[in-house]
């Protein structure tokens, strides 16, 4: 369950930057009297009338923050406004037009290059080299928005289309048509000015991390336990954490599914506390007591050396490079409000609140009683992870395995049958195929991702991981989850009416479509599910996910929050706080429920390494996901999920006024697992 990986990338291309000749002076504010701003105002307004008051005001300031040495002087500012605001409403349309064909060409053809150049890095094409992280590193479009503000694109941007804050946009945007929408949205390009260098600088760090993250492998058949025994088959490579997670979530209905589980969480705690031995990870060599830290080599234990605290090394990297750009977001000063203030589009402190009143609830309790019944045991701390709800519960993970691993052996197999799969769910052969057409699936060195594209031209990518037997069902399971992400990007970059308007409000609709097609993947394989509670069931395990989930984002808050309050933390201060505030969080909405305390397990999503801040991004999108499926409940799900998506990149409180018929709400989501604790017990 990794993230769509184009739009966490898009920030970079379409971010404003200050360029090379900002080395000297990069915090430096505008050159631009506010005489001069008044002036320009007064006399644009004078000789275009009172109709155009909003604009030419709110326009000149735009420009005018921009505005620095390098761009000429207070009189050459003057000439620039004249001679460039477009006082003409067809003219205005015009120069949007020839705006989106010259951003998409540009854009799209940039993530392109990007897409290509981190190829060895995502798919498995052999060992690494220094020099692919190197290229991968790099971000081809980190100038091209400096060449804009050289060129006086950017301003003339930045003067014609105004620029909307979040509660503007809350509050005009009912009333606003489709191209009043995509005007805000061309308003939103340039807000800030950001060195190009530091641009690299954030690009080059994710990239590392992201490769740290998808070479963290752990070998399952090399695990043992206190009597020497091995759990797991030959073969069995895991990634952390998603490998991992999937495969104790697997070993509920398993032979040895407890041992196994237990083992897991004994590795996970591991990783977190970096006591693991580094020779353990990517590395089959060697056998591994994870309860007892204990290393074998040829039966016989040996000294090792633990990870020298290299996760939250990555960490403090990503913390830093992109600290170093908050200067250049007045409005926005710490990432962590850029995160959920400009691109979320909603305040951290409303997720908070959201989320805690959700994990509060005293449906928890009883979902909670629920589980611990049908397991037949106390609940224990990896139990956040219960997948009994769904159907695939009643089915081994050996029995899916071979079904999928006979249907699709290899990434061909897996290609041609994604049009097929769409027809089940609704689409038409036509809407099939076509969407189809622009999706490319590939082997993933990784868990897995949707890569997605910003040109119409360019395929999105479904990289999933395959092995040489054959594709196994927790590979499978993330792949249809990637599969639904593809499917929104089609659409929403294919079929929205204005290319402004391209992609989804933040990457939590773009999830909740991905769990909506994850939820359905049984279905996909012709393993249908009669059960008449399965809509209960269904509701259950959203329930849960969300729980799970929540607690997770909130840690990641947290720890941001305090690398802001202790920017000159080394990485073992910052191991030490990431795990006092897991187990903080996890006292406090966890152990009344688990009956445990102190533990570490909400600290160990690979998230919080290479992807800062994404997490909050899965439980809202559990929460869409919801309020969409019992929309959809007595509707057309293929006709549903186009209508909705061709929606675009409004903002998510009225796309889901649009999409759904009311805004984002955890009410539905709670109201209907009381429910079905009820019908279920």
């Amino acid at each position: 369950m990794r993230k769509s990986l184009f739009l966490l990338i898009l920030p970079f291309i379409m971010a404003g930057c200050g360029g090379q000749h900002m080395k000297i002076q990069e915090t430096e504010l505008s050159i631009i009297s506010e005489a001069v701003i008044h002036q320009v105002i007064n006399d644009l307004t004078d000789q275009y009338g009172q109709h155009f008051e909003f604009r030419i005001e709110r326009g000149v300031n735009q420009a005018a923050q921009l505005w620095r040495t390098e761009d000429g002087s207070n009189e050459e500012f003057k000439t620039f406004c004249k001679e460039n605001f477009i006082a003409s409403d067809a003219e205005l349309k015009t120069v949007f037009d020839k705006l989106m064909v010259n951003f998409e060409i540009l854009s799209g053809n940039m993530l392109r290059v990007k897409k290509d150049l981190m190829r060895p890095l995502h798919l498995d094409l052999g060992p690494i080299h220094e020099v692919d992280v190197m290229f991968g590193s790099y971000e081809p479009g980190a100038h091209m928005r400096e060449d804009f503000f050289r060129n006086k694109i950017a301003f003339m941007v930045a003067l014609n289309f105004p620029f909307y804050t979040l509660e503007e946009k809350n509050e005009l945007g009912p009333e606003w048509s489709r191209l009043e929408w995509a005007y805000a949205r061309v308003g939103d390009y340039y807000t800030s000015r950001v060195p190009a260098h530091l641009i690299q600088e954030v690009s080059a760090i994710n990239t590392q991390t992201d490769n740290y993250i998808s070479e963290y492998n752990i070998y399952m058949a090399k695990l043992v336990n206190d009597e020497g025994e091995t759990l797991f088959p030959d073969g069995l490579r895991l990634i952390t954490h998603w490998g991992l997670r999937d495969e104790l979530k697997s070993n509920y209905a398993g032979e040895n599914g407890l041992a196994k589980q237990q083992m897991i969480y004994a590795v996970m705690k591991r990783i977190i506390d970096q006591s693991i031995p580094q020779e353990v990870i990517n590395n089959d060599a060697y056998k591994w007591n994870p309860f007892d830290n204990t290393l074998f080599e040829n039966g016989k234990a040996v000294s090792f050396t633990s990870e020298p605290d290299v996760r939250y090394e990555h960490l403090l990297k990503n913390f830093r490079a992109n600290k170093k750009l908050d200067p250049y977001y007045p409005n926005f000063p710490t990432y962590i409000q850029r995160q959920f203030e400009a691109t979320m589009e909603i305040p951290l402190a409303d997720v908070r609140q959201l989320f805690t009143e959700f994990i509060s609830s005293p449906q928890v309790k009883e979902v909670a009683g629920l589980i611990s019944e049908r397991t037949g045991r106390p609940l224990q701390p990896f139990d956040i992870w219960y997948n009994g709800f769904r159907p695939r519960g009643t089915y081994s993970e050996e029995e899916l395995d071979k079904i999928v691993g006979k249907r699709f052996p290899d990434v061909n197999a897996l290609q041609d049958a994604l049009a097929p799969m769409l027809v089940k769910l609704g689409f038409s052969k036509k809407k099939a195929d076509f969407l189809a057409s622009h999706i490319k699936v590939e082997g993933s060195r990784g868990a897995g991702h949707a890569y997605g594209s910003l040109i119409r031209d360019d395929k999105v990518l479904l990289r999933t991981r395959i092995g040489s037997d054959g594709m196994n069902y927790k590979g499978y399971n993330i792949a249809i989850h990637e599969f639904g992400h593809n499917v929104e990007q089609v659409i929403s970059l294919h079929n929205v009416d204005y290319y402004a308007l391209n992609r989804v409000p933040n990457t939590a609709f773009t999830e909740a479509l991905a769990f909506i097609f994850q939820k359905r993947d049984l279905e996909l394989l012709g393993l249908k599910d009669d059960d008449p509670q399965k809509e209960h069931m269904r509701a259950l395990a959203n329930f849960w996910s969300c729980y799970e989930i929540m607690g997770v984002s909130l840690v990641d808050m947290k720890v941001w929050e305090w690398m802001y309050a202790n920017p000159d933390a080394t990485p073992a201060q910052l191991k030490n706080a990431v795990i006092a505030i897991a187990k903080e969080i996890w006292n406090e909405f966890y152990a009344p429920v688990f009956g445990s305390t102190d533990e570490p397990i909400l600290a160990i999503y690979s998230h919080m390494i290479s992807y800062p801040l994404y997490l909050s991004n899965y439980p809202l999108g559990h929460v869409i996901d919801f309020q969409m499926e019992q929309y959809m409940a007595d509707k057309h799900f293929a006709k549903e999920v186009q209508r909705m998506f061709e929606l675009g990149s409004l903002i998510p409180q009225e796309w889901m006024r649009q999409a759904v018929g009311m805004e984002l709400s955890i009410q539905p989501t709670l109201q209907a697992t009381s429910r079905a604790v009820k019908a279920v017990r």
